[in-house]
């Protein structure tokens, strides 16, 4: 096999692993449990159409929920023309994020979203309260079988409960206020099995770390991950509310487990805990849940399935500083590392069972010599709870230092951050480089049990080791993946409806730029980022300079770019979408989006297309040389028919057919967000058609 031969080879496989590949919808494949999801909250489908991975909707989420970013998106509501909410009851507004921070400035603004909030008629929970996202959860929001997006990437902890949660950006956050919906794409499915049962000692957070160190090469990334298997009925409902609420860690936009009776049981004793009366988890609504369960049909496409044998598992620990190192237990035990800093604090491991766990390790000991432990509810009910059962005062006794509950270090902010040279363990979410606290510090992440654990040994230990046994031995863990190829059908469906004043197809030379992670700053250089007076011939200018300083002399109006996989990554910045429009390119095709970018795109005007196969194909015309142009026209042109939902690249502009394949439909409520400008321009013409 020649060298250009294998190069084909390992892409081919890169693009089955890493890439979203979007299904072709055909009349034979049933929905999984997501599209059914999405087919329930989606609008103006049209009639007979079936939901499916890769089409484009718009959504009414049954909740939006937003946290200290609550007046900034209250900014960009007002700043859309909007007045007065669509749907006070579809809103939350939380405040939870920097609640020890009592600055002028910040108390403004916490009064600015209450004072909104009040005169709104909207659903508030001050600082002291909660984290959002329990809060969500605690007082049904977030509720089985519902979709529910927040302005926050932890979103997806609400799949825990067997919700559709995924993260939003601000602007559509606004775009809900304003009108009570926004778009999504479908993303495609991952199944996840979980088989086998976990041993005693194991926790849902050791699985959720597990499973970001063994699949750790963007195998889910930006993804919908369902979880199945038989042995989930045994999984507490707070271990699936972490491993949901890490998926985001993990790369996927939502993370949903089943319906069963665990969970219906769950329902039913929080139903007991709140009284009668309560307006979202009641009688009604639980025996509503029990008749119209959805599950997955039998026949429904997934993109890929991974397995995991849990039996074979066995407490990890995450880091120093990615989630995609995972480290046994017994190995950093072994390693006698000290620690300087313990958290049992965030929307991840701060519920009431979290705080008996890690009381039930350290109680009638002390907070090692030289150790800070820090403690924060998830919820003000969460520590009520735990300061009527004991727990909470057995983590008090031991030397911990309590919090109020609410992000705080997890987030980097207030007290207890890490500082230049220590080593922290936390049962936090994330451990990125400087996140809690300075870039010079080594961040963990584990269990309860061990964060507890390691605050006694003053080191990273095991509750075994607080007893004086030793850790433990680590099993193999035993694993599998397997990547399903789409269905395709030329025929598949009907045609789709194209509105007036969009256009029916849409062609142009392709412009490899060769590269995967290309982030936002190669695309926009931060130095413009916060300047408002960039003109947009300035902007067209500067596009792509940081990536390659030739891009604008070889690039021209209606060209489209094609690039790797992440395209996009990094920042929020909106300019690197509207950078691309200001050279009047129309369409960018990547083998994946980073999200946001994604979003941010379609907000904007700027359409997108997944097409893994073609660059791989474009990769094998042209392999990776010293000389190698970053910015190559390739003379292949690209056809989208919108109509016929099918995308077809030709080698000239009339020559041979290289590449045919269906795509995701693109349904007028997305076309009519493009034909207004973007998201902003849609929102005002809505609210434009209301007030006349």
């Amino acid at each position: 096999m020649n060298q250009l031969s294998v190069r084909g080879l390992a892409l081919r496989t890169k693009a089955k692993l890493f890439s979203r590949s979007f299904a072709s919808t055909t009349i034979s494949n049933g929905q999984n449990l997501t599209e059914k999801i999405v087919q329930k909250y989606a609008v103006g489908l049209p009639e007979g159409k079936f939901v499916h991975s890769g089409d484009y909707v718009t959504i009414k989420p049954a909740h939006v929920m937003s946290h200290d970013n609550s007046w900034p998106v209250a900014l960009k509501f007002k700043g859309l023309g909007a007045s007065k909410v669509f749907d006070n009851r579809q809103i939350v507004n939380t405040l939870d994020h920097d609640v020890q921070n009592k600055s002028e400035k910040n108390l403004e603004k916490y009064e600015n979203i209450k004072n909104f909030a009040k005169e709104q008629g909207i659903d508030f929970y001050p600082a002291g309260r909660g984290i959002g996202h329990q809060i969500m959860i605690e007082e049904g929001y977030a509720f089985p079988l519902n979709v529910t997006v927040a302005s926050d990437s932890h979103s997806n902890t609400y799949g825990g409960i067997g919700a559709l949660g995924t993260p939003v950006v601000r602007t559509d956050a606004a775009s809900i206020w304003a009108t009570g919906q926004t778009w999504w794409q479908v993303p495609p499915v991952a199944k996840v099995e979980l088989k086998g049962r976990l041993p005693k000692g194991v926790t849902g957070k050791d699985v959720i770390v597990s499973l970001c160190g063994l699949f750790n090469n963007d195998e889910v990334l930006n993804h919908a991950i369902e979880f199945v298997g038989e042995e989930i009925e045994n999984l507490p409902v707070d271990y699936r509310l972490t491993i949901a609420n890490m998926t985001t860690e993990w790369g996927a936009l939502s993370g949903l487990f089943p319906v069963d009776d665990t969970l219906i049981r769950w329902y039913t004793n929080r139903m007991i805990k709140l009284g009668p009366g309560h307006p979202r988890i009641n009688e009604e609504t639980l025996s509503d849940l029990i008749t119209n369960k959805m599950d997955a049909d039998p026949d429904a496409y997934y993109a890929k399935t991974l397995t995991v044998d849990l039996s074979t598992m066995s407490p990890y620990i995450s880091g120093p500083n990615s989630v995609k190192i995972s480290n046994s237990l017994e190995d950093l035990s072994n390693k006698n590392m000290k620690i300087n800093k313990a958290y049992l604090v965030s929307c991840t491991n701060s519920r009431l069972s979290d705080i008996r766990a890690a009381a039930d390790v350290i109680k009638g000991k002390k907070v090692a010599p030289g150790v800070e432990f820090y403690i924060a509810a998830a919820s003000s009910e969460v520590q009520k709870e735990a300061e009527a059962d004991g727990s909470w005062n057995s983590l008090i006794d031991a030397g911990a230092i309590t919090l109020p509950a609410g992000c705080g270090p997890c987030i980097g902010l207030g007290t207890g951050l890490l500082e230049e040279g220590e080593v922290g363990i936390s049962a936090t979410n994330r451990n990125f480089k400087g996140r809690m606290g300075s870039k010079d510090a080594l961040a963990f992440l584990a269990s309860p049990e061990v964060v507890a654990a390691s605050a006694v040994m003053g080191k990273i230990a095991g509750p075994e080791e607080v007893e004086g046994n030793p850790v433990k031995r680590v099993k193999d863990l035993k694993k599998s993946i397997i990547i399903h190829e789409p269905e395709t059908s030329e025929s598949a469906g009907g045609a789709v409806e194209v509105l007036a004043g969009f256009p029916e197809s849409i062609e142009g030379e392709l412009i490899l730029c060769d590269a995967d992670n290309i982030n936002t700053d190669g695309i926009y250089p931060g130095k413009y980022t916060y300047q408002d007076d960039v003109s947009r011939e300035k902007m067209a200018e500067v596009c792509m300079e940081n990536y390659d300083p030739e891009f604008g002399s070889k690039t021209k109006p209606g060209d489209i770019i094609v690039s790797g996989y992440n395209f996009g990554t990094g920042s929020s910045r909106e300019q690197a979408a509207t950078a691309i429009l200001a050279r009047d390119m129309k369409l960018v095709v990547a083998g994946s989006f980073g999200n946001i970018f994604s979003r941010n795109s379609i907000n904007n005007a700027l359409l997108t297309l997944e097409i893994p196969k073609l660059i791989n194909m474009l990769r094998e015309k042209y392999p990776n040389k010293e000389d190698k142009e970053l910015t190559q026209r390739t003379g292949w042109f690209l056809k989208w028919d919108v109509k016929a939902a099918t995308v077809t690249v030709t080698d000239g502009k009339t020559g041979e057919v290289v590449l045919k394949q269906k795509v995701g439909e693109l349904g007028t409520n997305l076309q009519d967000i493009i034909i207004k400008g973007g998201l902003e321009g849609w929102v005002k013409a809505k609210l434009a058609e209301t007030s006349t």
